[in-house]
């Protein structure tokens, strides 16, 4: 799959980020993939060139990139030993909504200034703390938003004053969330209050839940379910097929 390395300048910094496109001539729409809390590594390049495969320039940052030169997470211990689990809880609690919201923007321009890009609006998807990230983005960059996807996101529906579902007036995208069975992140309750708030605002979307459990549309992580990913990719690219074209 064609991809380029590069850099996006952000308020913060400087933010390590990977353009996968089709094979064959552009431009074509633009979506921001956004990982799991383990952050970017060589599985997500792999989602990043499949969904690039579908039709879309898939740009895949490094959402740590103000951690430095961060130790990557192995998935498989990160949160089965202490000290990665908290390291890794440090992390993600490291971005803030309103880091989200600017680092968003930089994307969102760098894919704009992009030849192999089109169109002014984005696509956004996010896995489990990325499923977050993209409603908040489409929460707080709302004119930049066509369509934001979330998949076993977590925390979409919280007490807290940055709880995605309390953006719902100001998303302009459409939304997908496609959650996970007994996911105490993500629970049926969560679902109802979610579909109510984004029904009231008026928002195009769909809220399924999936025989599965939380994380499992990422091959290294240990909840991975191969029927349900499948179902995931399925989803994904009828979604994005009809709200970016």
């Amino acid at each position: 799959m064609p991809h380029i390395t590069d850099t996006v300048a952000t308020a913060d910094g400087s933010c390590p980020v990977r353009l996968f496109t089709p094979e064959g001539q552009g431009p074509w729409p633009g979506v921001v993939m956004i990982p799991d809390a383990g952050g970017t590594r060589q599985t997500f390049a792999d989602m990043a060139g499949k969904l690039a495969d579908f039709g879309y320039a898939v740009l895949l940052p490094d959402v740590y990139y103000r951690q430095g030169d961060w130790a990557p997470f192995d998935m498989a211990t990160a949160f089965t030993d202490d000290n990665e689990r908290k390291r890794l809880m440090s992390f993600i609690g490291s971005i803030s909504p309103q880091n989200w919201a600017s680092d968003a923007t930089a994307y969102f321009d760098y894919l704009a200034g992009r030849p192999e890009v089109s169109g002014t609006a984005f696509g956004v998807t996010g896995y489990c703390m990325g499923g977050r990230a993209a409603l908040t983005i489409a929460g707080l960059v709302g004119d930049r938003v066509a369509a934001a996807a979330s998949y076993h996101g977590g925390g979409l529906v919280t007490d807290g004053a940055d709880s995605p579902h309390l953006r719902a007036d100001s998303i302009r995208a459409a939304v997908y969330v496609g959650g996970a069975e007994n996911d105490a992140s993500f629970t049926a309750d969560h679902a109802e209050r979610l579909d109510k708030a984004l029904t009231a605002a008026g928002v195009e979307h769909k809220i399924e839940t999936y025989a599965a459990g939380h994380g499992f549309a990422v091959p290294d992580n240990r909840s991975y379910d191969t029927a349900a990913a499948e179902r995931h990719w399925t989803t994904m690219r009828e979604f994005f097929g009809t709200s970016l074209g």
